[in-house]
């Protein structure tokens, strides 16, 4: 059978069906794993319902083909990869980076190769993430990652989370967009939205911006120290912009801190993502004339500073969106009652993208 992704290269004008109910448009590149995750093994990956194996060649070349061997239907994943190929484990059957069958280790030695192939997809390396293409080939070259200047920045120090959550990714969408949970996080002194100031929307996008007041600010190195000591945080107002980007999400707190979350939507009940958090000392002016050895050597004794909290958010977060989930799947009939216009823009921006998962 084959997926609903392949069945799906076209989106509708707008899906009318429940919002936990949308599919995703597949004609976008989606982080669908750490370039570092991709190693000498065969990795197995899914993008809303249609499994991935992801392998290098001996050269390094990153390729990704259905997880699925056209003889019996196991996954290649199991396998390996042999002479740039990769190798079914249950018969021996070996596939190109095009998908195409090009070896049969039992085959009678004058009979011919069948005529089989399995899918495969554009794939690229760009950020220190690998990003797949699941849907129309020939769209992809015209479209691109979304962009996160700020990877190769040395005066932004990232951190990095993974997040995991049983949940449509509409719900996770929703939580990022939704700027008056920060009582949700009090504990960890984040921020405070005390008001929406402006939502704006274009195709592929809507940005919302609050008026948030945080403890957060970066003044000189020690001030990161922030992050670990409460005693040292003081409360000021600051700009709170969060960015829907069509099917990623990204935010700026003040002149300091960014974040994005790359999404993975895996099915309609699991969605993955990567969360980076950004900490600006572009202040610090007299870091410029510091050897770039110097720089990188700091940047990386300071990466992951605010793993710590960035996960304790993450941790609260995913809590609640497993509950709304769960409160859908239990009664799907009554919808929550919602006040934020953002989040009635975003759903917008979703059935706009969706295509029809019947």
């Amino acid at each position: 059978m084959e997926s609903e992704i392949a069945n799906c290269s076209k989106r509708n004008e707008h899906f009318s069906g429940h919002i936990r109910l949308a599919g995703i448009n597949p004609n976008c590149w989606y982080m669908i794993a750490k370039s570092s995750d991709i190693k000498e093994r065969p990795v197995r990956r899914e993008i809303w319902n249609q499994p991935v194996v992801l392998f290098r060649t001996g050269h390094g070349e990153l390729r990704a083909l259905e997880d699925r061997c056209a003889h019996r239907l196991v996954r290649l994943s199991h396998g390996r990869v042999k002479d740039d190929r990769i190798e079914c484990a249950y018969h021996g059957w070996q596939y190109n980076g095009d998908g195409r069958c090009v070896h049969i280790p039992h085959l009678a030695s004058r009979a011919s190769l069948p005529n089989c192939q399995i899918r495969s997809f554009s794939i690229v390396e760009k950020r220190g993430f690998v990003w797949l293409f699941p849907g129309d080939p020939e769209l992809s070259g015209s479209l691109a990652p979304m962009e996160m200047k700020e990877w190769e920045d040395l005066n932004e120090i990232p951190s990095f989370v993974r997040l995991t959550c049983r949940a449509h990714f509409s719900y996770l969408i929703e939580n990022l967009m939704d700027m008056y949970h920060g009582s949700l996080h009090a504990q960890y002194q984040v921020w405070t939205a005390q008001s929406l100031q402006e939502v704006m929307e274009a195709e592929n996008q809507v940005t919302a911006t609050y008026q948030a007041t945080t403890y957060y600010r970066i003044k000189d190195l020690g001030s990161i120290l922030q992050l670990f000591i409460p005693s040292l945080r003081k409360l000021h107002s600051a700009p709170l912009t969060v960015t829907y980007d069509y099917p990623n999400w990204k935010s700026t707190l003040g002149e300091d801190f960014k974040i994005y979350c790359l999404i993975c939507p895996v099915n309609e009940r699991l969605t993955e993502a990567y969360l980076i958090h950004y900490t600006s000392i572009a202040k610090f002016k007299s870091l410029n004339d510091v050897p770039v050895v110097f720089r990188r050597l700091l940047r990386r004794a300071l990466s992951n500073v605010a793993k710590r909290l960035l996960a304790n958010l993450v941790r609260q977060d995913v809590l609640m969106i497993e509950e709304e989930q769960s409160a859908f799947d239990k009664d799907p009939v009554h919808p929550p009652v919602e006040v934020n216009r953002t989040i009635r823009r975003v759903q917008q921006l979703i059935r706009r993208q969706a295509v029809n998962p019947s």
